[in-house]
């Protein structure tokens, strides 16, 4: 046998069921409230800042800016830590790797940054989250990129 064969045959099989399209997309809804939530509340003081006109860099304001970075790091931060956001907490999904193996950052930077951003820039690929409907193990363009399963954690 080779260490790989030993490796498998140790380990208990992992019978995972996958989190289908409307449990991922309440929990999705449930994540946008907290952080819409967060950034109400962080951003705030911007009102009181210059009789509340937008201070502008470039194209974008800083308070647009700001609530960019926090809902990235919403997602990259709670996923890394927690394998969940709060949203999947309240739904009892886990994002896993699909070697079972923990989370790696470079992971994560594909699948809650990259995946994100496009789906956030180019409306149209909004529509691709409806992979997640029709393959077998769930999987959005996010998930597939970032070699990552949403799973039912109960």
């Amino acid at each position: 046998m080779t260490e790989n064969e030993i490796k498998h045959a140790s380990s208990p099989t992992i019978n995972q069921r996958y989190a289908g399209f409307w449990m991922r997309f309440w929990a999705y809804l449930a994540d946008l409230i907290i952080v819409f939530s967060i950034n109400g509340i962080l951003l705030i003081p911007f009102k009181f800042v210059d009789n509340g006109f937008d201070l502008e860099v470039g194209f974008w304001t800083v308070t647009s800016i700001i609530s960019s970075i926090i809902f990235y790091l919403y997602f990259l931060l709670t996923t890394k830590y927690f394998n969940q956001t709060l949203g999947k907490v309240i739904f009892g999904l886990k994002v896993i790797r699909e070697d079972h193996e923990p989370l790696r950052w470079s992971d994560l930077i594909f699948r809650e940054v990259i995946g994100r951003f496009l789906h956030r820039v180019f409306p149209i690929t909004v529509l691709l989250y409806a992979f997640v409907a029709f393959t077998n193990q769930k999987q959005g363009i996010h998930d597939m990129i970032g070699n990552t399963r949403v799973v039912l954690d109960r």
